[in-house]
């Protein structure tokens, strides 16, 4: 049985986890063990914050339409409750970008609020 040599394997293997960690500071992107620690670290950071990214928009989202309510008179609570009182299904997403592009259908969707919630 012929002897196995597996230097090209570990070198491609190496070299791909130093690939992964080009941009870190000092040895975490030269040195191969502090490296793969500082990939795993660093994938597994990005996992977790790709997922958080999703609430840190619907917070934006809720900034942006609190905001335009309150300069039409109601806050985010009474303008949300007043749209499901009024049957009016839209995502905060939509909201938010009405209140940024469209400041006239969103005041329009305010006073159809207003009037549920006062009413």
């Amino acid at each position: 049985m012929p002897r196995v040599k597996r230097g090209v394997t570990t070198h491609r293997r190496h070299k791909k986890v130093l690939a992964l960690t080009k941009g870190h500071r000092a040895t975490r992107h030269t040195l191969y063990r502090r490296a793969r620690e500082s990939m795993l670290k660093s994938l597994s950071y990005a996992y977790a914050h790709r997922r958080e990214r999703k609430g840190d928009m619907r917070r934006l989202w809720i900034s942006r339409v609190n905001a335009a309510s309150r300069a039409n008179g109601l806050t985010y609570g009474q303008f949300i409750d007043g749209l499901k009182r009024s049957g009016i299904e839209i995502n905060r997403k939509m909201l938010a970008d009405m209140a940024v592009r469209e400041p006239e259908a969103f005041a329009n969707l305010v006073t159809l609020a207003k009037a549920k919630v006062q009413g």
